[in-house]
């Protein structure tokens, strides 16, 4: 049988020891030679892992790491003595809430160092562990709301914002084209005419996909009356609008009014994000759904 391997966030969790600690003793006293992936990734296997518990047991006794890292013969001796041939740890079957918070911790870090490899790396790294739903879920949806709140604050410049947001856009792509897409419901998903930020939609459609509905994107730009088109052309069950940025009630009402004239009643339209928070009662009088948040999504994935 294969020995287990693990990615470094997952080894982290497991060991107890940061994942800048890691790499810094790898980098600075080998204390580690992980295996790589084809792909390039490092793994880890339990023998790793339980190396790093015991370095970190000993720096917490006072130990130095460079002194520690004299000590790896005995230390590997021992943990072999300690394990039977064939008898590994059962670790959880994924990542919990630590790792979630060290990935987002860990890809800001990055950000503010405006080192994208990195940012880069550790979304694969979330990638490889989770399942496709819940790396979205717990990790880039966090992450994206993070980043947007540190750049309304001024944290963090326009540049630092696309640096993660452009990662964070290709590996959603990636796990779309990933994803199932084939069922009983069809729905059509677009952006208003002079929208750009598409993540909310591209998330909504990984989560319908996996919800067993067949997903038609057409994603950024998209004209009100293309998407009437499209959705009569198409004969979908669902039109989902995003609306990120507010353009005012006027021009919002012209862009619903393009989609809502002559869309077949049995249609249902809803509309998310903050542009449409802010224009409810535009969206009430031409009958189109305001996605308020997570109580809606049964709403939304049910029918």
């Amino acid at each position: 049988m294969a020995e287990r391997t693990y990615r470094i966030h997952v080894a982290a969790e497991f060991s107890g020891v940061r994942v800048e600690l890691i790499r810094a003793w790898e980098r600075r006293y080998g204390v580690l030679s992980p295996r790589r992936t084809p792909a390039g990734y490092r793994v880890y296997t339990d023998r790793d892992v339980a190396l790093l518990r015991r370095l970190k047991q000993l720096t917490e006794q006072g130990v130095s790491i460079s002194e520690a890292a004299t000590m790896l013969p005995q230390l590997l001796a021992e943990i072999d003595a300690a394990r039977p041939e064939g008898e590994r740890p059962a670790p959880a079957q994924e990542p919990g809430p630590v790792s979630m918070s060290s990935w987002r911790e860990d890809i800001l870090a990055a950000v503010r160092a405006l080192d994208q490899r990195r940012v880069a790396e550790t979304l694969d790294d979330v990638l490889a562990a989770l399942s496709p739903l819940r790396a979205y879920e717990d990790v880039l949806m966090p992450l994206q709301r993070e980043v947007g709140d540190l750049w309304h604050a001024g944290l963090f410049s326009v540049g630092q914002e696309h640096l993660v947001t452009q990662e964070v856009r290709a590996r959603l792509i990636s796990l779309l084209h990933a994803a199932p897409n084939k069922g009983r419901r069809h729905v059509l998903l677009a952006c208003f005419p002079d929208e750009q930020h598409e993540l909310g939609l591209l998330g909504l459609a990984l989560r319908m996909r996996h919800a067993g509905m067949t997903v038609t994107m057409l994603g950024q730009r998209t004209p009100g009356e293309e998407v009437r088109r499209m959705a009569e052309a198409l004969k979908v069950d669902l039109v989902g609008l995003s609306a990120v940025m507010d353009p005012g009630a006027e021009a919002f009402e012209a862009v619903l009014q393009a989609v809502m004239d002559g869309m077949p009643p049995e249609i249902p339209v809803w509309v998310g994000g903050r542009g449409a928070l802010a224009n409810r009662e535009v969206c009430e009088r031409w009958k189109a759904r305001v996605f308020e948040g997570p109580a809606d999504w049964a709403l939304l994935l049910g029918g």
